[in-house]
């Protein structure tokens, strides 16, 4: 039982200086916040330590793992990222119940630990999170389509990624362009020059993932299947942001965004192979 107790403590800590690292980084209200839970954290370590006796180090390589995550990610996906260990550890705090007392007190701020975070976080990121979506996916079903087209159709990798980058180029600035008369007609109270950078800076990030390995590989058939890796790896990192963000299930997100890009890019494959036999494409 003294190691659970000394597990729960070095998590606390280290949750400690985590949410008290974010919460010096950032000047807007979530501050006050942060440095709430984060002396909720502190107030839990100096519990399990009453119990233990010893005092224990925070995980230096956690505490900078989710600092930096919070910093590049936001801090909703951090903070949610790490009340999502604190779920798991409920059912260990039930058993802990039988031999400490005034666990509960714990538990209670474990679960208020979520209310708050949940009430008190306003990030712009999460407030385009709609527009960065709709960049994302547009992106990935549109060139992951166009590239596998191509690469039946002109099957020479550095004219696949040229094409692929000019037409990548073009939509993204016709899908920012969109999206900003969009929210300006709409008037959801966004910026829409912000919803615009937003679609535009998603697309054009998978554009370049996309179309780099056409220019580093010689095979055709080789920078399909790295093209198809990346498109995999974007949306693997995708489904798992917005699934700890939005509390969704990562699998139904995930599986969504990779039937319909592989239904899309089959279908391209079956187009650029027509065309090339029905035009009789030579390059």
């Amino acid at each position: 039982m003294s190691n659970i107790i000394l597990k729960f403590q070095k998590n606390e800590i280290t949750e400690y200086h985590v949410y008290k690292n974010l919460a010096k980084a950032i000047k807007d209200k979530n501050k006050i916040v942060l440095e709430k839970i984060a002396n909720d954290e502190l107030k839990h370590y100096n519990f399990f330590k009453k119990h233990s006796g010893v005092d224990v180090k925070p995980g230096r390589i956690k505490v900078f793992f989710l600092f930096t995550m919070g910093k590049i990610f936001g801090i909703t996906f951090a903070s949610k990222f790490m009340e999502r260990g604190e779920e798991k550890a409920q059912g260990a705090y039930a058993e802990l119940k039988k031999t400490i007392k005034n666990i509960d007190a714990v538990i209670k701020d474990e679960n208020r630990h979520e209310k708050a975070i949940l009430a008190m976080i306003e990030e712009e990121k999460l407030a385009y999170l709609s527009s960065m979506v709709l960049g994302l996916n547009d992106a990935i079903v549109e060139l992951t389509g166009a590239l596998a087209g191509f690469t039946f159709a002109l099957q020479r990798t550095k004219v696949i990624g040229a094409a692929g980058f000019i037409t990548g180029i073009a939509a993204a600035l016709s899908m920012a362009a969109a999206e900003y008369l969009s929210q300006k007609s709409e008037n959801t109270g966004r910026s829409p020059f912000k919803a615009a950078f937003y679609t535009g800076f998603i697309y054009l990030i998978v554009v370049l993932i996309l179309v780099v390995p056409y220019f580093i590989v010689s095979s055709y058939y080789f920078a399909m299947g790295l093209m198809l890796i990346g498109v995999l790896l974007v949306i693997l990192f995708f489904s798992f942001f917005v699934s700890v963000v939005q509390d969704t299930s990562f699998k139904s997100v995930f599986w969504e965004m990779v039937v319909i890009c592989l239904g899309v890019s089959i279908i391209a494959f079956l187009i650029g192979l027509g065309a090339r036999k029905v035009l009789n494409i030579q390059i």
